[in-house]
């Protein structure tokens, strides 16, 4: 308890708000690169999960680089990217880093996401005439988000911790009180900047979690949250369905007349 109290000392001490290491400034460049990767990670990895849950095809090839790029230690691969690429082009290494460690996560939301739909929902828009690029943004975008924003629930967690490691290497972030105080045997500062990580990751926690039920579609929700039955999500599902084949069969109809 001590301890715990010696770095609450620390981290709300005035001497943590100034200087090139201020607490502010290490949060930002820990945000930086978190956000940064997640968002070149998603581009590369949303398309890639969503071509291969509407297609049905290269799950496997999905799921063996998936597991391949989680068994990579993240510290080994980028201290091999700093050697590859040279010492000057370190935020590069780090960054290639962190999106090889949020693509498998981000990838299998994606995929998951729509091979969780009931076949029967996409063959009734399909039997309706909707187009497959219809049936993609209307029935099978919608229905598959929440998973997708739990792909990128975990993989935004797994960048913020793996960030830490960033200041190895001298780009800051909320890891460098934690290195900068091992040697040191200063164990106050240690853990008060693992505190400060755990607080980032649980807001980020929290928010995308309110951000994973906010993308649940309204047709899929039931009364008791938490507890929904199949038949509640086939029954819901399929009112989604039939909503988008009336939003597709709205211009022909118009057409025909």
């Amino acid at each position: 308890m001590n301890l715990f109290a010696q770095a609450l000392a620390w981290l709300f001490s005035p001497e943590r708000l100034e200087g090139q290491y201020a607490l502010p400034v290490l949060l930002g460049q820990h945000l930086f690169y978190t956000v940064i990767s997640v968002l070149i990670a998603a581009v590369i990895a949303v398309p890639a999960g969503w071509l291969i849950g509407h297609t049905g095809r290269g799950r496997e090839v999905a799921v063996a680089i998936s597991g391949a790029a989680r068994a990579v230690p993240s510290f080994g691969l980028m201290v091999l990217l700093v050697l590859l690429l040279g010492v000057l082009r370190v935020p590069q290494a780090a960054t290639i880093t962190f999106v090889l460690l949020a693509i498998p996560s981000l990838l299998a939301g994606a995929y998951t996401g729509l091979e969780a739909i009931d076949r029967r929902v996409i063959d009734a828009a399909r039997a309706t005439g909707m187009t497959e690029w219809q049936i993609f943004w209307k029935v099978e975008v919608p229905l598959g988000l929440p998973l997708l924003v739990g792909g990128l629930r975990a993989a935004t967690l797994q960048v913020i911790a793996t960030v830490t490691i960033a200041a190895y290497v001298n780009l800051g972030g909320l890891g460098w009180p934690i290195i900068q105080g091992i040697p040191l045997r200063r164990f106050d500062q240690v853990l008060g900047g693992a505190i400060l990580v755990a607080v980032l990751a649980l807001i980020a926690d929290m928010l995308l979690a309110l951000a994973q039920r906010a993308a649940v579609p309204a047709g899929i929700r039931i009364a008791t949250p938490g507890s929904q039955t199949p038949r509640a999500t086939r029954r819901a599902a399929s009112a989604e369905a039939a909503s988008a084949r009336e939003d597709s069969a709205a211009p022909a109809t118009a057409s025909t007349t």
